[in-house]
């Protein structure tokens, strides 16, 4: 399944954006991800309300280009998952 992202603000080392029809857990888990990226100065996300979703994050870096960054978090992202989701399968119950 894939993201969607609505880009509302893209500057040089700036961008602002919305992730559509998902909550805290994957803006929380995306925005942890973004933090230990060294070109990241700031980032953070703010959802105006629970029911309806959409968390809007800011982004701000150290003048590398905001889609790579993004783009490389979400790939780590993925990596770590699907590793998850191997360890998850290899457990004996």
């Amino acid at each position: 399944m894939a993201m969607e992202m609505k880009v509302l603000e893209d500057k040089k080392a700036r961008m602002m954006f919305q992730i559509v029809g998902e909550n805290h857990l994957l803006a929380n888990v995306l925005k942890d991800e973004l933090q230990h990226d060294d070109h990241v100065k700031v980032v953070g996300y703010h959802v105006e309300h629970p029911l309806i979703g959409k968390p809007r994050f800011i982004l701000e870096t150290d003048g590398a280009d905001t889609w790579k960054t993004v783009s490389a978090a979400v790939k780590r992202l993925s990596k770590t998952a699907d590793k998850l989701k191997d360890e998850f399968k290899e457990i004996k119950y």
